[in-house]
């Protein structure tokens, strides 16, 4: 029998939540914006564009704002270099009072003169933020002078916070990509390799992928934007292939290189082990080289081996336990739902920020009739929900870390703040034991005695 939530929601926010009967065909309501006066998680569409750009080792990021805009910076987006750490350094032209009269665009060209003297820079990003939309500077024309008097590439980023949200960012940050490989397409040179989009190497991710498809021969063009380079990125329109990982930030990004380059791209995830496996062979089937579907069969039998026998002991540590998900994207809570079914936890909850319907159906395909499944949540639901299905763990993201403990239940970081890398053959190890830990740890037992008294 379905056990239908006796929680009640707003009456706006009712067609945003289901509970999964696989009888009833009704989809969840998404990809619209947030209720006026419900507090969302969704970050603004300034944060969503630094998301995808900030990882670009060797960019300026020169913040067109107050100054409490910069505070968005590398140490809240642990993304890692192998090469150089400007990108860990965030610039701001600090607006204030006066130039919100008389406007910033002097500020602005003064702030990027001072960049090019001191670093002589060969990439900056120009963010706009809520204030200059309000104002009305011309970001693009300022930048486009300052290119023409340095020489350098100055490219605008129209990511005014208040004009959407998050997916609104995403865009105006691959908008600034495009730009960036538009002006070194060369039709004639021929195609090769792969480029990936949306990894952030978040705790040295990228670099497990990276090693993959380097045992397996496959060609890294570009990388989109974890460990990545403004001379990298010049060279991504020569890829074969465009594979696409975080599809919520970068999904658009492969649509418009697959129109203007004609570069086709797959979805892949690269989160617990069958994810990994399908991935891995959709590569090699897309690429169509009979060795290459040799050797990664071959890659696949040796790596799933160690870590099928080293999972069953965190499997039966964690079997019967009950999770609840909140994160960013659908694909990722796709994955996730797959990873708790194979250890045998059952999903009660799954909400996501910016889901799509096609990933709502398949959240809904792969888990219990009975699960409530949310978009754009608020922190209110999601307790309220976590509550009455009995959640033993929360997987979301740091805004979520104190919601979960102030009711006294486990959480596990998946978001851009984690220390350990949770995706490839490597992940499902650290996921599982990262579980174990959290959930098992005495302290909640405690905790919730402690509640209840």
């Amino acid at each position: 029998m379905i056990r239908s939530s006796s929680i009640k929601a707003l009456e706006e926010r009712k067609g945003f939540i289901i509970t999964n009967e696989k009888t009833v065909e009704k989809d969840i309501k998404c990809n619209e914006d947030s209720l006026a006066g419900v507090v969302s998680q969704r970050a603004c569409v300034y944060s969503g564009a630094r998301v995808v750009l900030n990882p670009i080792t060797d960019a300026y990021h020169l913040v067109h704002g107050p100054i409490g805009c910069a505070s968005y910076t590398w140490d809240i987006r642990g993304s890692l270099s192998s090469g150089a750490e400007v990108y860990r350094n965030s610039f701001s032209t600090d607006l204030g009072e006066k130039d919100i009269i008389f406007g910033g665009e002097c500020k602005l060209s003064l702030a990027i003169k001072e960049l090019v003297e001191r670093y002589q820079p060969e990439l900056i990003f120009v963010y706009s933020t809520c204030v200059v939309g309000v104002i009305g500077d011309d970001l693009s024309a300022v930048c486009k002078s300052a290119e023409r008097e340095y020489g350098i590439r100055v490219v605008p980023v129209q990511s005014t916070g208040f004009a959407g949200n998050k997916i609104s960012g995403y865009r105006a940050a691959c908008d600034a990509l495009m730009d960036l490989i538009k002006e070194n397409n060369n039709p004639a040179e021929e195609k090769e390799g792969i480029n990936i989009l949306g990894d952030y190497n978040l705790a040295a991710e990228m670099w497990i992928l990276q090693g993959y498809f380097q045992q397996l021969g496959i060609k890294v063009v570009a990388k989109f934007t974890g460990d990545s380079s403004y001379q990298e990125i010049k060279k991504a329109a020569k890829a074969k292939l465009n594979i696409v990982q975080c599809a919520g930030s970068m999904g658009y990004l492969g649509k418009e290189m697959e129109k203007e380059f004609g570069i086709p791209f797959i979805k892949v995830s690269f989160f617990g082990i069958k994810d990994t496996i399908d991935s891995l062979r959709k590569i090699a089937d897309f690429l169509g080289d009979r060795q290459l579907k040799d050797r990664v069969e071959k890659f696949v039998r040796k790596k799933s081996v160690k870590v099928k026998q080293e999972l069953e002991f965190y499997r039966q540590r964690l079997k019967g336990s009950r999770a609840a998900i909140y994160v960013g994207g659908g694909f990722k809570a796709i994955s996730l739902i797959k990873q708790f079914n194979d250890l045998g936890i059952e999903t009660v909850m799954v909400g996501t920020q910016t889901g799509k319907k096609e990933e709502y159906r398949e959240m809904k395909e792969l888990s219990k009739e009975g699960t409530v499944i949310l978009d754009d949540a608020n922190p209110s639901e999601l307790e309220n929900f976590m509550k009455e299905r009995g959640a033993d763990i929360l997987v979301g993201g740091v805004k979520d870390r104190a919601l979960a403990y102030k009711m006294g239940i486990a959480f596990c970081d998946h978001n851009h703040e984690r220390k350990h890398p949770l995706s490839g053959f490597e992940g499902v190890i650290n996921f599982a034991k990262e579980l174990d830990m959290t959930i098992n740890s005495p302290v909640w037992q405690l905790l919730r005695s402690d509640l209840n008294d």
